[in-house]
């Protein structure tokens, strides 16, 4: 006889912890841009608010204005893990091809390094269109990452099961900012 178990939704952190380690992420950002020749690109959909927060909070840690954000749009999975494409999807942004990218420094940013597609794709791309110096950053480092790519900045570094989802929920896409873990029942 096999038993199903209901999810269990944990709350891992609250949006008070996360400002403070958004704060942080900031800090590190702040000490490998340099302000007048440097931009964000946000993966969309949570990447992109995520990188507005961390472009505020350099702004206001280094005293300087507001980096440049560009959003990506780059798709695997869907929200429950899902794969939805073979090979990672991306949208080309004319907007980035026409920047100095050979003289500006980027920062990546996303929610959850998981197995790496995004975030490999994201920077091939950024190479292709002339990118010299390119930096990651993540919310959430899974450490199951499969791709040889890395986040040069990690705001929160978490082991769960591979088969557990780490949700970082993230304004405006859902109310409240945190992140949870989903897990599903296990089978007995």
């Amino acid at each position: 006889m096999t038993i199903l178990l209901a999810s269990q939704r944990m709350r891992l952190y609250d949006s008070n912890e996360l400002d403070d380690v958004l704060q942080a992420m900031a800090r590190k950002a702040a000490t490998m841009l340099p302000p007048a020749h440097a931009a964000l690109i946000g993966i969309q959909r949570r990447g992109e608010p995520l990188a507005q927060r961390l472009r505020q909070y350099i702004a206001h840690h280094t005293c300087q204005p507001e980096l440049p954000l560009y959003p990506l749009q780059v798709k695997r999975y869907a929200d429950d893990l899902q794969v939805l494409h073979t090979y990672t999807q991306l949208t080309d942004n004319p907007a980035l091809g026409r920047l100095d990218l050979a003289n500006t420094t980027l920062l990546v940013v996303d929610d959850v390094l998981f197995e790496g597609h995004s975030l490999l794709r994201a920077c091939a791309y950024l190479a292709q269109l002339g990118a010299r110096r390119v930096y990651t950053a993540v919310l959430v480092d899974r450490h199951i990452c499969q791709q040889p790519i890395r986040a040069d900045i990690v705001g929160v570094h978490l082991q769960v099961a591979a088969t557990d989802i780490v949700e970082c929920n993230v304004p405006p896409f859902e109310q409240v900012f945190c992140i949870e873990v989903v897990r599903h029942g296990a089978a007995r």
